[in-house]
């Protein structure tokens, strides 16, 4: 029987349920009030929701392979594989959601998972970062919120929405924490949860110990962001800002999202020279393995929270890019600018980021 069933949509997703595996349970008065799946992952099973883009296909095996080496049992589910994929997935997975004590999941946004909570009997219940969408599903949770991303453009429910809207009340029901189940939230992330929810640091101590320490380059690296695909932020004022800051700081390589799309990466290698690297692993992982610039740029996102903690002791200094309000679209969400500069202020409190503006 699984003990704990995790369910990954992203690379990033898989890193931190090995992260949350690894680390110590959450602390009362110095002594752990909950037993992981022990730190060679024995009684964890991890579901990977497959997402059908090639670069994240990409990454999730490969973090799959890392996920077995370390003794994790990896069940693969190419849950978007048609149409009638959902249905054969959430059929197969009944029996061993009954049977799972805790469940573990990256993002608690995705409908996708909401719709397996309503199947799972556990307990327990782990939400583990899946970037910045953490802090702003805490600030959900806390406010009462309905669960919208950050980055959607108001707030009035669609049709989909509205289908779908038992499913999501049941599991935000689910997600709340209450007198049979716990809630637990790894994170990277300064958040403050509300009551009943605790909170255990991620400080990438798995990461750390598996890879490096990296070999310094003498130029720096910038990070790049989906900001432009996401509809945030106009394609023409982010290749402006990447070639000014990389003019400004020697950055000689662009380390791609895995959402970027192709045309905007060979427009910005025509426009800039850098080299695009597209990583093959999340990139803290290719950050901690190396070799990584002794400066490593990012615009406002999850790394200028992880990079820190997994480059701790290497020397290497991670500096923030602040967003123009002008670079915003007119299809940018009323909330974007406001959760960007959270995301920026939070970084330079925690970790003491420099900033820079393009």
């Amino acid at each position: 029987m699984a003990a704990t069933v995790a369910f990954v949509e992203s690379p990033v997703q898989l890193l931190n349920v090995l992260e949350w595996a690894h680390a110590p349970g959450p602390l009362l008065d110095g002594v752990p009030v909950q037993q992981r799946a022990t730190q060679d992952l024995a009684g964890l099973t991890v579901v990977v929701l497959s997402p059908t883009d090639p670069m994240s296909r990409g990454q999730l095996r490969r973090m799959a392979e890392l996920a077995r080496d370390a003794g994790a049992t990896v069940r693969w589910e190419e849950a978007r594989g048609g149409l009638t994929a959902p249905l054969h997935t959430v059929a197969g997975l009944t029996p061993t959601l009954r049977r799972a004590e805790r469940i573990v999941i990256g993002d608690p946004f995705s409908r996708y998972v909401q719709l397996l909570l309503t199947v799972a009997g556990a307990r327990d219940l782990v939400v583990v970062d899946d970037g910045t969408a953490t802090m702003e599903f805490v600030s959900q949770l806390t406010g009462g919120e309905r669960l919208v991303r950050w980055h959607r453009r108001g707030s009035r429910a669609g049709a989909r929405d509205l289908v779908f809207a038992p499913v999501s009340a049941a599991a935000r029901r689910r997600l709340t924490p209450g007198a049979r189940h716990g809630v637990e939230v790894f994170s990277a992330m300064p958040i403050e949860a509300p009551d009943g929810v605790t909170v255990t640091a991620n400080t990438f101590g798995w990461t750390r110990a598996r890879f490096g320490p990296p070999r310094l380059t003498k130029g720096a690296d910038l990070v790049g962001t989906s900001l432009v695909e996401t509809g945030v932020v106009d394609p023409g004022s982010y290749l402006d800002a990447v070639g000014q800051l990389a003019a400004r700081h020697g950055v000689t390589r662009y380390f791609a999202h895995r959402r970027e799309s192709a045309d905007k990466l060979h427009a910005l290698h025509g426009r800039t020279g850098l080299e695009i690297v597209r990583p093959d692993l999340p990139l803290e992982l290719i950050a901690r393995r190396g070799p990584v610039g002794r400066t490593v740029l990012s615009f406002p996102s999850t790394v200028v929270h992880t990079l820190p903690l997994a480059l701790a002791g290497t020397g290497v200094s991670v500096v923030v890019c602040d967003i123009d309000p002008r670079w915003l679209t007119e299809r940018a969400s009323p909330r974007a600018q406001g959760f960007l500069d959270g995301v920026t202020g939070a970084a330079r409190k925690a970790h003491g980021l420099a900033t820079v503006a393009a």
